[in-house]
């Protein structure tokens, strides 16, 4: 299991906290954040209160259980965004990645310096392959997740009826073996 706090040169990543809130529903409720996720503008912080008390403390193996870790900026402690970690429950060592950066913080590498932590501390405790899936026109996620390494499995051509259109998905991974440098 991960512990937590991660950190980076800029960044400290730990799971999201009550203190958290009204940062994270501000950005959740921009509609140029909200455009890619599961999400509408509408987000509330009840929705938040709600997300935070049920997430578990840590994120294990096989649970199926998802945590959202903090993405918080060293130099002022402000909630620069957040990476999502999902323990698939039907596939051991496997783990799904996301994340969302509030929109003043975004194109400053951020988010892959965040989950270049996450990915780092994943198979530093045994994780397998981690994955992630992406709208197909959110090109910068496919920068991030190719720039950390991940490569392009698919497209899934008009698949996900999402927020009133049809939408392709993209499917990104990384096997452990790739990241240490092994073969497949």
């Amino acid at each position: 299991m991960l512990t937590f706090p991660l950190r980076t040169e800029r960044l400290v990543l730990e799971p999201l906290e009550h203190r958290d809130r009204d940062a994270f529903v501000a950005y959740r409720r921009d509609p140029a954040v909200a455009r890619w996720q599961s999400w509408d503008v509408d987000w509330s912080a009840a929705d938040a209160d709600a997300l935070i008390a049920a997430q578990p403390a840590a994120v294990a193996s096989g649970s199926g259980e998802w945590l959202q870790l903090a993405v918080r900026t060293v130099s002022d402690g402000s909630l620069a965004g957040d990476v999502a970690v999902h323990a698939h429950a039907d596939q051991p060592d496997t783990y799904e990645l996301g994340v969302t950066l509030a929109a003043a913080t975004q194109g400053r590498g951020i988010a892959t310096e965040a989950l270049a932590a996450v990915v780092a501390g994943l198979f530093q405790v045994g994780a397998h392959r981690l994955l992630a899936v992406t709208d197909a026109r959110n090109t910068p996620a496919a920068r991030v997740f190719r720039g950390l390494g991940f490569r392009h499995e698919g497209r899934a051509v008009d698949a996900d009826w999402f927020k009133g259109e049809w939408s392709s998905l993209d499917t990104w991974a990384l096997l452990r073996l790739e990241a240490l440098g092994g073969d497949r």
